[in-house]
Protein backbone atom coordinates (compact mmCIF):
# COMPACT_ATOMS: atom_id res chain seq x y z
CA UNK A 1 0.00 0.00 0.00
CA UNK A 2 2.81 2.41 0.88
CA UNK A 3 4.48 1.79 -2.49
CA UNK A 4 1.22 2.54 -4.28
CA UNK A 5 0.82 5.81 -2.37
CA UNK A 6 4.45 6.67 -3.14
CA UNK A 7 3.86 6.20 -6.86
CA UNK A 8 0.69 8.30 -6.74
CA UNK A 9 2.48 11.07 -4.88
CA UNK A 10 5.29 11.01 -7.40
CA UNK A 11 2.83 11.41 -10.25
CA UNK A 12 0.99 14.23 -8.49
CA UNK A 13 4.01 16.17 -7.33
CA UNK A 14 6.16 15.81 -10.46
CA UNK A 15 3.88 16.79 -13.33
CA UNK A 16 6.75 17.29 -15.74
CA UNK A 17 7.29 13.52 -15.63
CA UNK A 18 3.64 12.52 -15.67
CA UNK A 19 0.66 12.17 -17.95
CA UNK A 20 0.00 15.91 -17.70
CA UNK A 21 2.77 17.00 -20.10
CA UNK A 22 2.28 18.10 -23.70
CA UNK A 23 -0.70 16.94 -25.70
CA UNK A 24 -1.54 14.38 -23.00
CA UNK A 25 -2.37 17.18 -20.62
CA UNK A 26 -4.60 18.79 -23.26
CA UNK A 27 -6.43 15.51 -23.75
CA UNK A 28 -6.88 14.95 -20.02
CA UNK A 29 -8.40 18.43 -19.71
CA UNK A 30 -10.84 17.82 -22.55
CA UNK A 31 -11.88 14.37 -21.32
CA UNK A 32 -12.21 15.50 -17.69
CA UNK A 33 -14.52 18.29 -18.77
CA UNK A 34 -16.53 15.93 -20.96
CA UNK A 35 -17.01 13.47 -18.09
CA UNK A 36 -18.16 16.08 -15.57
CA UNK A 37 -21.75 16.36 -16.93
CA UNK A 38 -22.23 12.66 -16.19
CA UNK A 39 -22.19 13.60 -12.50
CA UNK A 40 -25.57 15.26 -13.06
CA UNK A 41 -28.99 13.96 -14.10
CA UNK A 42 -29.86 11.65 -15.72
CA UNK A 43 -26.70 9.65 -14.86
CA UNK A 44 -25.99 10.89 -11.31
CA UNK A 45 -22.37 9.69 -11.26
CA UNK A 46 -21.67 12.17 -8.45
CA UNK A 47 -18.03 11.13 -7.71
CA UNK A 48 -17.07 12.65 -11.07
CA UNK A 49 -17.86 16.06 -9.59
CA UNK A 50 -15.16 15.43 -6.97
CA UNK A 51 -12.59 14.29 -9.50
CA UNK A 52 -13.04 16.72 -12.42
CA UNK A 53 -11.89 19.93 -10.64
CA UNK A 54 -8.87 18.07 -9.28
CA UNK A 55 -7.90 16.90 -12.77
CA UNK A 56 -8.19 20.46 -14.02
CA UNK A 57 -5.94 21.59 -11.19
CA UNK A 58 -3.34 18.97 -12.02
CA UNK A 59 -3.17 19.72 -15.73
CA UNK A 60 -2.67 23.46 -15.20
CA UNK A 61 0.38 22.92 -12.96
CA UNK A 62 2.63 22.14 -15.91
CA UNK A 63 3.76 24.93 -18.21
CA UNK A 64 3.20 28.71 -18.25
CA UNK A 65 -0.13 30.40 -17.41
CA UNK A 66 -1.10 30.56 -21.09
CA UNK A 67 -0.98 26.74 -21.18
CA UNK A 68 -3.24 26.69 -18.12
CA UNK A 69 -5.69 29.00 -19.86
CA UNK A 70 -5.73 26.83 -23.00
CA UNK A 71 -6.32 23.67 -20.98
CA UNK A 72 -9.05 25.39 -18.99
CA UNK A 73 -10.77 26.24 -22.27
CA UNK A 74 -10.48 22.61 -23.43
CA UNK A 75 -11.95 21.50 -20.11
CA UNK A 76 -14.84 23.90 -20.59
CA UNK A 77 -15.35 22.81 -24.19
CA UNK A 78 -15.77 19.23 -23.03
CA UNK A 79 -17.95 20.23 -20.08
CA UNK A 80 -20.38 22.41 -21.99
CA UNK A 81 -20.11 20.53 -25.27
CA UNK A 82 -21.53 17.45 -23.56
CA UNK A 83 -23.54 19.09 -20.79
CA UNK A 84 -25.45 21.57 -22.97
CA UNK A 85 -25.77 19.41 -26.07
CA UNK A 86 -29.54 19.86 -25.75
CA UNK A 87 -29.08 23.30 -27.34
CA UNK A 88 -28.73 21.45 -30.66
CA UNK A 89 -32.21 19.96 -30.22
CA UNK A 90 -33.72 23.42 -29.75
CA UNK A 91 -31.95 24.86 -32.76
CA UNK A 92 -32.34 21.95 -35.19
CA UNK A 93 -35.44 20.00 -34.22
CA UNK A 94 -37.66 22.92 -33.22
CA UNK A 95 -35.82 25.89 -34.72
CA UNK A 96 -35.86 24.21 -38.14
CA UNK A 97 -32.19 24.98 -38.74
CA UNK A 98 -30.09 22.71 -40.95
CA UNK A 99 -27.77 20.24 -39.26
CA UNK A 100 -24.45 21.89 -40.10
CA UNK A 101 -25.57 25.32 -38.89
CA UNK A 102 -27.17 23.85 -35.76
CA UNK A 103 -23.92 22.04 -34.93
CA UNK A 104 -21.95 25.24 -35.54
CA UNK A 105 -24.19 27.36 -33.30
CA UNK A 106 -24.17 24.74 -30.55
CA UNK A 107 -20.39 24.53 -30.78
CA UNK A 108 -20.05 28.31 -30.60
CA UNK A 109 -22.26 28.35 -27.53
CA UNK A 110 -20.07 25.74 -25.82
CA UNK A 111 -16.90 27.53 -26.94
CA UNK A 112 -18.14 30.78 -25.43
CA UNK A 113 -19.06 29.17 -22.11
CA UNK A 114 -15.63 27.48 -22.10
CA UNK A 115 -14.12 30.93 -21.63
CA UNK A 116 -15.21 30.75 -17.99
CA UNK A 117 -13.09 27.67 -17.13
CA UNK A 118 -10.32 29.14 -19.30
CA UNK A 119 -10.21 32.36 -17.29
CA UNK A 120 -10.55 30.34 -14.08
CA UNK A 121 -7.52 28.20 -14.95
CA UNK A 122 -5.52 31.28 -15.96
CA UNK A 123 -6.38 33.04 -12.70
CA UNK A 124 -5.46 29.95 -10.68
CA UNK A 125 -2.11 29.60 -12.45
CA UNK A 126 -1.20 33.25 -11.99
CA UNK A 127 -2.36 33.53 -8.37
CA UNK A 128 -0.50 30.41 -7.21
CA UNK A 129 2.81 30.82 -9.01
CA UNK A 130 4.13 33.15 -6.30
CA UNK A 131 3.07 30.99 -3.37
CA UNK A 132 5.63 29.40 -1.12
CA UNK A 133 6.00 25.61 -1.54
CA UNK A 134 4.15 25.00 1.72
CA UNK A 135 1.21 27.22 0.73
CA UNK A 136 1.08 25.79 -2.78
CA UNK A 137 0.76 22.35 -1.27
CA UNK A 138 -2.58 23.29 0.30
CA UNK A 139 -3.88 25.40 -2.57
CA UNK A 140 -6.13 22.58 -3.92
CA UNK A 141 -7.93 22.69 -0.58
CA UNK A 142 -8.46 26.46 -0.48
CA UNK A 143 -7.74 28.42 -3.65
CA UNK A 144 -9.17 25.82 -6.06
CA UNK A 145 -12.64 25.45 -4.44
CA UNK A 146 -12.90 29.17 -3.70
CA UNK A 147 -12.02 30.20 -7.25
CA UNK A 148 -14.24 27.51 -8.77
CA UNK A 149 -17.31 28.73 -6.88
CA UNK A 150 -16.60 32.39 -7.58
CA UNK A 151 -16.49 31.58 -11.28
CA UNK A 152 -19.76 29.64 -10.97
CA UNK A 153 -21.29 32.65 -9.28
CA UNK A 154 -20.07 35.06 -11.96
CA UNK A 155 -21.40 32.75 -14.67
CA UNK A 156 -24.73 32.86 -12.85
CA UNK A 157 -25.26 36.59 -13.47
CA UNK A 158 -23.06 37.86 -16.30
CA UNK A 159 -25.00 38.38 -19.56
CA UNK A 160 -28.24 37.50 -17.70
CA UNK A 161 -26.61 34.36 -16.25
CA UNK A 162 -26.25 30.68 -17.08
CA UNK A 163 -25.96 28.80 -13.74
CA UNK A 164 -26.04 25.35 -15.35
CA UNK A 165 -23.88 22.39 -14.27
CA UNK A 166 -22.89 23.93 -10.94
CA UNK A 167 -21.11 21.24 -8.93
CA UNK A 168 -23.58 21.41 -6.05
CA UNK A 169 -26.47 20.10 -8.14
CA UNK A 170 -24.69 16.75 -8.51
CA UNK A 171 -24.83 16.07 -4.76
CA UNK A 172 -28.55 16.04 -4.07
CA UNK A 173 -28.41 12.38 -3.09
CA UNK A 174 -25.26 12.63 -0.95
CA UNK A 175 -24.75 13.91 2.63
CA UNK A 176 -23.39 17.21 1.29
CA UNK A 177 -26.95 18.11 0.26
CA UNK A 178 -27.64 18.74 3.95
CA UNK A 179 -25.72 22.02 3.69
CA UNK A 180 -28.01 23.44 0.99
CA UNK A 181 -30.58 24.99 3.39
CA UNK A 182 -27.70 26.93 4.97
CA UNK A 183 -25.41 27.77 2.07
CA UNK A 184 -27.39 27.14 -1.11
CA UNK A 185 -26.12 25.38 -4.19
CA UNK A 186 -22.94 27.48 -4.32
CA UNK A 187 -22.11 26.40 -0.78
CA UNK A 188 -22.54 22.77 -1.77
CA UNK A 189 -20.31 23.39 -4.81
CA UNK A 190 -17.67 24.78 -2.45
CA UNK A 191 -17.78 21.66 -0.29
CA UNK A 192 -17.62 19.39 -3.34
CA UNK A 193 -14.51 21.11 -4.69
CA UNK A 194 -12.99 21.25 -1.18
CA UNK A 195 -13.57 17.51 -0.79
CA UNK A 196 -11.74 16.79 -4.02
CA UNK A 197 -8.92 19.11 -3.00
CA UNK A 198 -8.63 17.50 0.42
CA UNK A 199 -8.41 14.03 -1.12
CA UNK A 200 -5.70 15.25 -3.49
CA UNK A 201 -3.66 16.77 -0.67
CA UNK A 202 -4.15 13.67 1.49
CA UNK A 203 -2.92 11.36 -1.27
CA UNK A 204 0.02 13.56 -2.22
CA UNK A 205 1.37 14.21 1.29
CA UNK A 206 3.63 11.73 3.11
CA UNK A 207 2.76 13.18 6.54
CA UNK A 208 0.40 10.99 8.54
CA UNK A 209 -0.80 13.83 10.80
CA UNK A 210 -1.81 15.88 7.77
CA UNK A 211 -3.78 12.97 6.35
CA UNK A 212 -5.49 12.49 9.73
CA UNK A 213 -6.40 16.17 9.90
CA UNK A 214 -7.82 16.05 6.41
CA UNK A 215 -9.76 12.92 7.29
CA UNK A 216 -11.25 14.80 10.23
CA UNK A 217 -12.18 17.71 7.97
CA UNK A 218 -13.96 15.39 5.54
CA UNK A 219 -15.78 13.73 8.42
CA UNK A 220 -17.06 17.15 9.52
CA UNK A 221 -18.14 18.13 6.00
CA UNK A 222 -19.87 14.87 5.12
CA UNK A 223 -20.98 13.81 8.60
CA UNK A 224 -22.20 17.31 9.37
CA UNK A 225 -24.12 17.38 6.11
CA UNK A 226 -25.81 14.11 7.00
CA UNK A 227 -26.74 15.42 10.44
CA UNK A 228 -28.20 18.58 8.92
CA UNK A 229 -30.59 16.54 6.77
CA UNK A 230 -32.51 15.78 9.99
CA UNK A 231 -33.01 19.43 10.92
CA UNK A 232 -36.65 20.59 10.36
CA UNK A 233 -35.93 24.06 9.01
CA UNK A 234 -39.61 24.79 8.33
CA UNK A 235 -42.91 23.72 9.90
CA UNK A 236 -46.25 22.53 8.55
CA UNK A 237 -48.74 25.30 7.82
CA UNK A 238 -52.32 24.04 7.89
CA UNK A 239 -53.64 20.84 6.35
CA UNK A 240 -52.14 19.06 3.31
CA UNK A 241 -53.33 20.09 -0.12
CA UNK A 242 -54.37 17.91 -3.01
CA UNK A 243 -52.65 19.17 -6.18
CA UNK A 244 -53.10 18.17 -9.81
CA UNK A 245 -50.45 19.00 -12.39
CA UNK A 246 -51.52 18.80 -16.02
CA UNK A 247 -49.03 17.59 -18.62
CA UNK A 248 -50.78 18.20 -21.93
CA UNK A 249 -47.96 16.80 -24.10
CA UNK A 250 -48.79 19.15 -26.97
CA UNK A 251 -46.07 18.76 -29.60
CA UNK A 252 -43.93 21.84 -30.08
CA UNK A 253 -44.35 21.38 -33.83
CA UNK A 254 -48.10 22.08 -33.64
CA UNK A 255 -48.44 24.03 -30.39
CA UNK A 256 -48.69 27.43 -32.07
CA UNK A 257 -50.70 26.21 -35.05
CA UNK A 258 -54.17 27.88 -35.25
CA UNK A 259 -55.58 24.56 -36.44
CA UNK A 260 -54.57 22.95 -33.14
CA UNK A 261 -55.98 25.67 -30.87
CA UNK A 262 -59.41 24.09 -30.29
CA UNK A 263 -57.86 20.74 -29.44
CA UNK A 264 -55.51 22.38 -26.91
CA UNK A 265 -58.36 24.28 -25.24
CA UNK A 266 -60.50 21.14 -25.04
CA UNK A 267 -57.56 19.14 -23.69
CA UNK A 268 -56.66 21.45 -20.80
CA UNK A 269 -60.25 22.44 -20.08
CA UNK A 270 -61.39 18.83 -19.96
CA UNK A 271 -58.54 17.66 -17.75
CA UNK A 272 -59.17 20.55 -15.38
CA UNK A 273 -62.89 19.85 -15.05
CA UNK A 274 -62.08 16.20 -14.38
CA UNK A 275 -59.96 17.14 -11.35
CA UNK A 276 -62.04 19.78 -9.59
CA UNK A 277 -61.77 17.73 -6.39
CA UNK A 278 -58.16 18.97 -6.11
CA UNK A 279 -57.29 22.03 -4.05
CA UNK A 280 -54.86 23.35 -6.64
CA UNK A 281 -54.59 22.65 -10.38
CA UNK A 282 -51.52 23.80 -12.33
CA UNK A 283 -51.07 24.16 -16.09
CA UNK A 284 -47.60 24.40 -17.70
CA UNK A 285 -45.88 27.41 -19.24
CA UNK A 286 -47.80 29.01 -22.14
CA UNK A 287 -50.24 26.12 -21.99
CA UNK A 288 -52.71 28.18 -24.01
CA UNK A 289 -51.18 29.50 -27.25
CA UNK A 290 -53.18 32.72 -27.10
CA UNK A 291 -53.22 35.91 -25.08
CA UNK A 292 -55.07 36.36 -21.81
CA UNK A 293 -57.62 38.77 -23.29
CA UNK A 294 -58.30 36.27 -26.09
CA UNK A 295 -58.85 33.48 -23.53
CA UNK A 296 -61.08 35.57 -21.25
CA UNK A 297 -64.33 33.65 -22.00
CA UNK A 298 -62.67 30.29 -21.26
CA UNK A 299 -61.04 31.61 -18.09
CA UNK A 300 -64.35 32.98 -16.87
CA UNK A 301 -65.95 29.56 -17.31
CA UNK A 302 -63.09 27.93 -15.42
CA UNK A 303 -63.33 30.50 -12.65
CA UNK A 304 -67.02 29.77 -12.15
CA UNK A 305 -66.52 26.01 -12.26
CA UNK A 306 -63.62 26.01 -9.82
CA UNK A 307 -65.34 28.45 -7.47
CA UNK A 308 -68.22 26.02 -7.09
CA UNK A 309 -65.79 23.27 -6.05
CA UNK A 310 -63.27 25.42 -4.18
CA UNK A 311 -60.33 24.68 -6.48
CA UNK A 312 -57.54 27.14 -7.29
CA UNK A 313 -56.05 27.11 -10.79
CA UNK A 314 -52.67 28.45 -11.94
CA UNK A 315 -52.43 28.83 -15.72
CA UNK A 316 -49.41 29.62 -17.86
CA UNK A 317 -50.26 31.88 -20.79
CA UNK A 318 -48.99 35.08 -22.42
CA UNK A 319 -50.50 38.42 -21.41
CA UNK A 320 -50.56 41.39 -23.78
CA UNK A 321 -50.69 45.02 -22.73
CA UNK A 322 -53.05 46.40 -25.35
CA UNK A 323 -51.90 49.98 -24.74
CA UNK A 324 -48.15 49.45 -25.11
CA UNK A 325 -48.33 46.25 -27.21
CA UNK A 326 -45.87 44.63 -24.81
CA UNK A 327 -46.49 41.03 -23.85
CA UNK A 328 -45.37 38.93 -20.95
CA UNK A 329 -44.71 35.27 -20.22
CA UNK A 330 -47.14 34.94 -17.34
CA UNK A 331 -48.85 32.81 -14.74
CA UNK A 332 -52.45 33.67 -13.93
CA UNK A 333 -54.12 32.62 -10.68
CA UNK A 334 -57.90 32.37 -11.04
CA UNK A 335 -58.91 32.09 -7.39
CA UNK A 336 -59.61 33.54 -4.88
CA UNK A 337 -59.05 36.56 -7.12
CA UNK A 338 -57.40 37.08 -10.49
CA UNK A 339 -53.66 37.64 -9.98
CA UNK A 340 -50.80 37.78 -12.45
CA UNK A 341 -47.10 37.02 -12.25
CA UNK A 342 -44.98 38.26 -15.16
CA UNK A 343 -41.72 36.42 -15.80
CA UNK A 344 -38.85 38.62 -14.63
CA UNK A 345 -35.76 36.74 -15.79
CA UNK A 346 -35.91 36.38 -19.56
CA UNK A 347 -33.80 33.97 -21.61
CA UNK A 348 -31.88 35.40 -24.57
CA UNK A 349 -32.92 33.76 -27.88
CA UNK A 350 -35.81 32.08 -26.04
CA UNK A 351 -37.94 34.78 -24.42
CA UNK A 352 -36.43 37.60 -26.42
CA UNK A 353 -34.00 38.11 -29.29
CA UNK A 354 -30.96 40.34 -28.65
CA UNK A 355 -30.23 42.68 -31.55
CA UNK A 356 -33.60 41.72 -32.99
CA UNK A 357 -33.46 44.23 -35.85
CA UNK A 358 -30.22 42.64 -37.03
CA UNK A 359 -30.87 38.94 -36.35
CA UNK A 360 -34.59 38.54 -36.92
CA UNK A 361 -35.02 36.49 -40.09
CA UNK A 362 -31.34 35.60 -40.42
CA UNK A 363 -32.04 31.93 -39.65
CA UNK A 364 -35.20 30.04 -38.77
CA UNK A 365 -34.18 29.67 -35.11
CA UNK A 366 -34.41 33.45 -34.67
CA UNK A 367 -38.05 33.39 -35.75
CA UNK A 368 -39.40 31.21 -32.94
CA UNK A 369 -42.97 32.03 -31.86
CA UNK A 370 -43.34 34.18 -28.77
CA UNK A 371 -39.65 35.18 -28.68
CA UNK A 372 -40.17 38.87 -27.95
CA UNK A 373 -41.45 38.94 -24.36
CA UNK A 374 -41.01 41.97 -22.11
CA UNK A 375 -39.58 41.66 -18.63
CA UNK A 376 -41.83 41.74 -15.58
CA UNK A 377 -41.22 44.24 -12.80
CA UNK A 378 -38.17 43.09 -10.83
CA UNK A 379 -39.46 44.92 -7.75
CA UNK A 380 -42.59 42.79 -7.56
CA UNK A 381 -42.17 39.62 -5.48
CA UNK A 382 -42.71 36.39 -7.43
CA UNK A 383 -45.77 35.45 -5.37
CA UNK A 384 -49.47 34.99 -6.13
CA UNK A 385 -52.40 33.74 -4.08
CA UNK A 386 -53.80 30.30 -4.91
CA UNK A 387 -56.68 29.30 -2.69
CA UNK A 388 -55.83 29.80 0.97
CA UNK A 389 -52.06 30.20 0.51
CA UNK A 390 -49.49 32.48 -1.02
CA UNK A 391 -47.39 30.64 -3.60
CA UNK A 392 -43.88 31.34 -4.90
CA UNK A 393 -43.97 31.23 -8.71
CA UNK A 394 -41.24 30.82 -11.31
CA UNK A 395 -41.55 30.42 -15.05
CA UNK A 396 -39.23 27.87 -16.67
CA UNK A 397 -35.58 28.95 -16.48
CA UNK A 398 -36.19 31.25 -13.48
CA UNK A 399 -35.95 28.29 -11.12
CA UNK A 400 -32.21 28.13 -11.89
CA UNK A 401 -31.64 31.27 -9.81
CA UNK A 402 -31.95 30.55 -6.11
CA UNK A 403 -31.50 34.20 -5.13
CA UNK A 404 -34.59 35.08 -7.18
CA UNK A 405 -36.71 32.26 -5.79
CA UNK A 406 -36.11 33.33 -2.18
CA UNK A 407 -37.48 36.80 -3.03
CA UNK A 408 -40.94 35.28 -2.52
CA UNK A 409 -40.14 33.85 0.91
CA UNK A 410 -40.99 33.29 3.67
CA UNK A 411 -44.53 34.37 2.75
CA UNK A 412 -44.95 31.60 0.12
CA UNK A 413 -46.21 28.31 1.57
CA UNK A 414 -44.91 26.26 -1.36
CA UNK A 415 -43.26 26.76 -4.74
CA UNK A 416 -44.71 26.37 -8.23
CA UNK A 417 -42.67 26.17 -11.42
CA UNK A 418 -44.30 26.10 -14.85
CA UNK A 419 -42.07 25.09 -17.74
CA UNK A 420 -42.03 24.00 -21.34
CA UNK A 421 -39.02 21.74 -21.78
CA UNK A 422 -40.42 20.44 -25.07
CA UNK A 423 -37.78 22.61 -26.76
CA UNK A 424 -35.14 20.16 -25.55
CA UNK A 425 -36.77 16.93 -26.72
CA UNK A 426 -35.40 13.67 -25.32
CA UNK A 427 -32.02 15.03 -24.20
CA UNK A 428 -30.11 15.82 -21.00
CA UNK A 429 -31.94 19.15 -20.72
CA UNK A 430 -35.24 18.17 -19.05
CA UNK A 431 -33.47 15.92 -16.54
CA UNK A 432 -30.93 18.58 -15.64
CA UNK A 433 -33.69 21.15 -15.31
CA UNK A 434 -35.68 18.99 -12.89
CA UNK A 435 -32.53 18.45 -10.82
CA UNK A 436 -32.03 22.21 -10.63
CA UNK A 437 -35.65 22.74 -9.59
CA UNK A 438 -35.28 20.14 -6.83
CA UNK A 439 -32.41 22.14 -5.34
CA UNK A 440 -34.76 25.10 -4.89
CA UNK A 441 -37.06 22.95 -2.73
CA UNK A 442 -34.09 21.82 -0.64
CA UNK A 443 -32.70 25.34 -0.22
CA UNK A 444 -36.02 26.78 0.89
CA UNK A 445 -37.55 23.93 2.90
CA UNK A 446 -40.66 24.00 0.72
CA UNK A 447 -42.55 21.60 -1.50
CA UNK A 448 -42.12 22.43 -5.17
CA UNK A 449 -44.71 21.42 -7.76
CA UNK A 450 -43.63 21.56 -11.38
CA UNK A 451 -46.00 21.40 -14.35
CA UNK A 452 -44.46 21.03 -17.80
CA UNK A 453 -45.83 20.60 -21.30
CA UNK A 454 -44.09 17.36 -22.32
CA UNK A 455 -42.27 16.54 -19.08
CA UNK A 456 -40.79 16.16 -16.65
CA UNK A 457 -43.81 17.06 -14.47
CA UNK A 458 -42.98 16.31 -10.84
CA UNK A 459 -43.45 17.07 -7.14
CA UNK A 460 -40.40 17.62 -4.92
CA UNK A 461 -40.48 17.54 -1.13
CA UNK A 462 -38.59 19.92 1.22
CA UNK A 463 -35.68 17.45 1.40
CA UNK A 464 -35.17 17.77 -2.36
CA UNK A 465 -36.51 14.29 -3.11
CA UNK A 466 -38.79 13.72 -6.09
CA UNK A 467 -41.87 12.11 -4.54
CA UNK A 468 -44.00 11.85 -7.69
CA UNK A 469 -43.45 12.37 -11.42
CA UNK A 470 -44.92 11.71 -14.86
CA UNK A 471 -42.85 10.17 -17.67
CA UNK A 472 -42.01 12.40 -20.59
CA UNK A 473 -44.15 12.58 -23.72
CA UNK A 474 -47.42 11.34 -22.25
CA UNK A 475 -50.70 13.19 -21.71
CA UNK A 476 -51.41 12.73 -18.03
CA UNK A 477 -52.38 14.46 -14.79
CA UNK A 478 -50.18 14.03 -11.73
CA UNK A 479 -52.32 14.17 -8.57
CA UNK A 480 -50.78 13.95 -5.11
CA UNK A 481 -50.68 15.69 -1.73
CA UNK A 482 -48.28 18.36 -0.55
CA UNK A 483 -47.87 20.03 2.83
CA UNK A 484 -47.73 23.86 2.89
CA UNK A 485 -44.86 25.13 5.04
CA UNK A 486 -44.04 28.22 7.08
CA UNK A 487 -40.77 29.59 8.38
CA UNK A 488 -37.49 29.89 6.52
CA UNK A 489 -34.12 28.22 6.13
CA UNK A 490 -30.94 30.22 6.81
CA UNK A 491 -30.34 30.42 3.05
CA UNK A 492 -33.60 32.33 2.58
CA UNK A 493 -32.17 35.09 4.81
CA UNK A 494 -28.51 35.16 3.73
CA UNK A 495 -28.78 34.18 0.04
CA UNK A 496 -25.52 33.68 -1.86
CA UNK A 497 -23.65 36.57 -0.26
CA UNK A 498 -22.20 34.55 2.61
CA UNK A 499 -20.63 31.94 0.33
CA UNK A 500 -19.16 34.63 -1.91
CA UNK A 501 -17.53 36.28 1.11
CA UNK A 502 -16.18 32.93 2.32
CA UNK A 503 -14.68 32.19 -1.10
CA UNK A 504 -13.01 35.61 -1.34
CA UNK A 505 -11.55 35.13 2.14
CA UNK A 506 -10.29 31.61 1.33
CA UNK A 507 -8.64 32.66 -1.90
CA UNK A 508 -7.37 36.05 -0.81
CA UNK A 509 -6.14 34.78 2.52
CA UNK A 510 -3.92 32.07 1.10
CA UNK A 511 -2.84 34.23 -1.83
CA UNK A 512 -1.60 36.88 0.62
CA UNK A 513 -0.26 34.98 3.60
CA UNK A 514 1.01 32.13 1.47
CA UNK A 515 3.40 34.26 -0.55
CA UNK A 516 7.09 33.65 0.01
CA UNK A 517 7.22 37.12 1.56
CA UNK A 518 3.70 38.57 1.96
CA UNK A 519 4.99 41.96 3.11
CA UNK A 520 7.14 42.48 0.04
CA UNK A 521 5.30 43.81 -3.06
Amino acid sequence: MNSVLHNIRAALTAPQHSAWTGWRGHLVALVAGGLLPLAFAPYHLFPLALVAPVLLWLVIQEGPPRTAGWRGWLFGLGMFGVGTSWIYVSIHDFGYTEVSLAVLLTGLFAAFLALFPASLALALAKSTQYLSPAARRYAPLSVLPAAWVLWEWVRGWILTGFPWLNLGYSQQHTPLAGWAPLLGVYGVSLLVAATGGALLVAVSTPERRVRMALGGLLAVLWGGGYALTWVPWTAADGVPLKVSLIQGNVSQHVKWSPQNLSRTIDLYGGLTLAHLDSDVIVWPETALPLFYHEAAPLLQQLTEATAAKGSAVLIGLPVQNLETNEFYNSVVSLRPRMEFYYKRHLVPFGDYLPLANLLRGAINFFNLPMSNFSRGDANVAPVVTAGAHRVGVTVCYEDAFGEEVIAGLPQAAYLVNVSNDAWWGDSFGPHQHLQIAAMRALETGRYLVRATNTGITAVVDPQGDIVARIPQFVTEVLTTQIQPRRGATPYVYVGNGLVVIICIAMWGGLAWFGRSNPWKP
